[in-house]
């Protein structure tokens, strides 16, 4: 039975990786910071799919949180998604550093080591994926968390370059606005975003698992978004930068 870890996995994106990995048989490593929520979904997942579900409850922001999941990964997963993530309330020049730094440290610092230490593994069986949570924000200039999920995006595609010829893949996963916990928690508003835009962590899940078995390095969900991406490329810098502002956060 292949086995998968799942960072950030009691809610949102992470949570919808979590029921279909055990739909398909997986068994689950999960992880999050709150011991208390993080069983709860375990057991969840063991009664409804039938399947092994280890906790494994880390702060990603912290050494000693990082060096846990890193000694887990080591002993061997077969599917890596690093899904652990947050935004920030308010405009970059109103954010503590610590908290700036705190950010980087989850999406930056944990996904490249996460990675590596589950590579290894992964290469010696010739088997197995890692799938890198990102955003769509990653295409945009948007304060820290928008450069933080471009430097993903680059650095699994830089990763899958170097794994051609293997049967390892590494993907960045770019959702657009996914309704979950995340904004309410970085107490984002965003009442104007058009209903259209929204999308449900279930069909993020089930084309990200799809784009890598076919092999790709991103993965951007849903049409309309692989529209706003593209147009996105075609505009100048300083133009999409106004329109992310403007639709992100008031």
């Amino acid at each position: 039975m292949p086995t998968a870890m799942i960072t950030g996995a009691t809610a949102g994106i992470g949570a919808a990786f979590a029921r279909r990995l055990a739909a398909d048989g997986f068994s689950l490593v999960l992880v999050a910071r709150d011991a208390g929520r993080l069983a709860a979904s375990a057991e969840g997942l063991r009664l409804r799919y039938g399947v092994k579900a280890e906790v494994l409850p880390a702060d990603l922001a912290t050494e000693e949180g990082l060096t846990a999941v890193e000694g887990r990964l080591r002993e061997g997963v077969d599917l890596l998604v690093n899904n652990a993530g947050f935004g920030h309330p308010g405009n970059f020049f109103d954010v503590p550093v610590a908290d700036e730094l705190r950010m980087l440290k989850v999406h930056c610092e944990a996904v490249l080591r996460l990675t590596l230490a589950a590579l290894p593994g992964m290469r010696e069986r010739d088997r197995g994926a890692v799938i890198n949570v990102a955003s769509v924000a990653a295409f945009f200039a948007r304060g820290t968390y928008s450069a933080s999920k471009a430097w993903v995006v680059n650095f699994s595609e830089s990763t899958a370059a170097e794994l051609t010829g293997s049967r390892v893949r590494v993907m960045a996963l770019c959702p657009g606005f996914v309704r979950t916990e995340f904004h309410d928690r970085a107490a984002m508003d965003v009442s104007g975003i058009p209903g259209f835009l929204w999308l449900s962590a279930d069909k993020v899940v089930r084309e990200a698992m799809r784009d890598v078995a076919l092999g790709r390095r991103v993965s951007v969900p849903d049409l309309r978004y692989k529209v706003i991406v593209g147009v996105g490329r075609l505009v100048p810098k300083n133009l999409a930068g106004e329109i992310s502002r403007r639709l992100g956060r008031r």
